[in-house]
């Protein structure tokens, strides 16, 4: 069984389903709730609206906190990646240690992942993440530190704007060198 939740943040509203393991999908914000729940439980039919608790209740707290633009990491939140390929799954992980504000390539993080040679395979599995910002596919850039692509509503203006937040280093950067000047 699972359970999901729209809410309101300084960027939108955002959705979050859950089961008794951990978050299992995440939705990036949009204009307005409707839209937000459509999708969710289009995705998640079987799920019910509910209020969350515990550790589901600190992540909702702590993704409005993020996009006020407070640091928050969310390495340690609760997944659930239940019938997720173990490729995506090794990905998954491997993103999650990038710390707020760090970025890498997609071809870094599939070796990262003991995948090299797997840059667009990760592209891929990255695309199909279903708990974006808590696996935070928006800190991994193409070749040369170029933005490349993001599935999540608003696509790569989101990205930018998450990466902006975060005051993100591009991993081909300078150590001198500032902030994307997105």
């Amino acid at each position: 069984m699972s359970f999901h939740h729209v809410f309101e943040t300084a960027f939108g509203f955002c959705g979050i389903v859950w089961s008794e393991r951990g978050v299992c999908r995440f939705m990036l914000p949009v204009d307005a709730p409707a839209p937000a729940e459509e999708e969710l439980t289009k995705r998640r039919s079987a799920s019910s609206a509910a209020t969350p608790s515990g550790e589901i209740a600190k992540t909702v707290a702590a993704v409005v906190r993020y996009f006020e633009g407070e640091r928050e990491d969310f390495a340690q939140t609760p997944v659930d990646l239940d019938g997720t390929p173990p490729f995506h799954q090794a990905i998954y992980r491997a993103a999650r240690r990038l710390a707020y504000g760090e970025t890498t390539t997609y071809g870094a993080l599939a070796t990262e992942a003991g995948f090299p040679k797997s840059a667009q395979e990760t592209g891929v599995a990255l695309g199909r993440n279903p708990i974006p910002l808590i696996i935070p596919c928006h800190r991994i850039l193409a070749a040369g530190g170029k933005l490349g692509g993001f599935s999540a509503p608003g696509g790569t203006a989101t990205k930018q704007k998450m990466l902006g937040l975060e005051g993100a280093i591009s991993p081909d950067a300078h150590p001198d060198q500032a902030s994307f000047a997105f």
